[in-house]
């Protein structure tokens, strides 16, 4: 279900797929070093298919410098399997856990998000010969954009691994299936609250201008989306300023979406005008 060979080239699953990886060690402060890949190949299945597939891997994989050392291939009865191992390695005592945030740390993000869901979206919506004269159309530019950012996602290392080295980050997590269930590791491993501000949820211009012409709200497909696979960290409060002035330094966007409670608190959303609500989880789940 992670792919559809409809709206996404096999080097674009391949990228993808080593992102999604990529995105693990980030989100642990690491440095990815080797690449295993166990390959299950459908009697249909074309020898420049794979070619591809391991070139659109390798293309997340290289600026990374890492190795691909190995894994299985074997035939398939019922379409493409692909599973990836990526092992990498972090300083003693510097890994990012999920556990480590405490009431009063102040939650971040990086980069935007809603991005890739909205990206799907337009893949998965068939052009229409009518549009309503009274919404904006999305722009050519805008389109490229949201799609770029659903088949060629960035994994965070770099932002991870400073995060982990100035051990800045108490807790860290990427964002592959959603903010509002990620956001919910935090809070079950760390045994802690949260008060998410939605108003400060980082959104790009292309998905505001996305949601405008579906008639969407932009702060559902953020809290919605996954596998933009930015990273969710959490930081004690007294190093906010010397956070935010570091990462401004080195052209890294984050941004403060809210705070740590305890664990009574629950997960709140804090709305306009500042109400809050319990926010549901409207993030994708494999088995539900």
């Amino acid at each position: 279900i992670h792919f559809d060979l409809r709206t996404a080239t096999m080097a674009d699953i391949g990228f993808r797929a080593a992102v999604a990886n990529l995105s693990d060690i980030a989100a642990m402060g690491g440095t990815p070093q080797y690449l295993l890949v166990s390959l299950a190949i459908p009697h249909t299945g074309a020898s420049n298919q794979v070619h591809q597939l391991y070139r659109g891997m390798m293309a997340a994989c290289r600026p990374h410098h890492v190795t691909l050392i190995g894994g299985d291939t074997s035939a398939s009865a019922n379409g493409w399997f692909i599973n990836i191992t990526l092992v990498g390695m972090v300083p003693p005592r510097k890994a990012l856990l999920r556990s480590g945030a405490r009431a009063g740390d102040l939650l971040y993000v990086t980069g935007t998000i809603g991005d890739a869901l909205a990206g799907l979206m337009i893949l998965n919506d068939p052009p229409r010969k009518k549009q309503n004269p009274h919404v904006a159309a999305l722009s050519a530019r805008h389109r490229q954009f949201l799609i770029g950012r659903h088949l060629h996602p960035t994994a965070r290392l770099a932002e991870g691994q400073w995060l982990s080295a100035h051990r800045f980050a108490t807790s860290a997590i990427d964002l592959s299936d959603g903010l509002s269930g990620d956001l919910r590791h935090i809070c079950e491993e760390s045994h802690v609250g949260v008060d998410l501000d939605l108003g400060a949820l980082p959104l790009s211009p292309a998905c505001r201008a996305y949601a405008a012409s579906k008639q969407l709200d932009p702060v559902a497909l953020a809290l919605t989306g996954g596998e933009d696979y930015e990273l969710l960290f959490t930081l004690l409060p007294r190093r906010k300023a010397e956070v935010e002035r570091a990462a401004k330094l080195r052209r890294f966007r984050m941004s403060c979406i809210g705070s740590i409670r305890p664990a009574r608190n629950g997960i709140q959303a804090i709305g306009q005008g500042g109400t809050k609500r319990p926010l549901p989880n409207s993030s994708y789940e494999h088995f539900k």
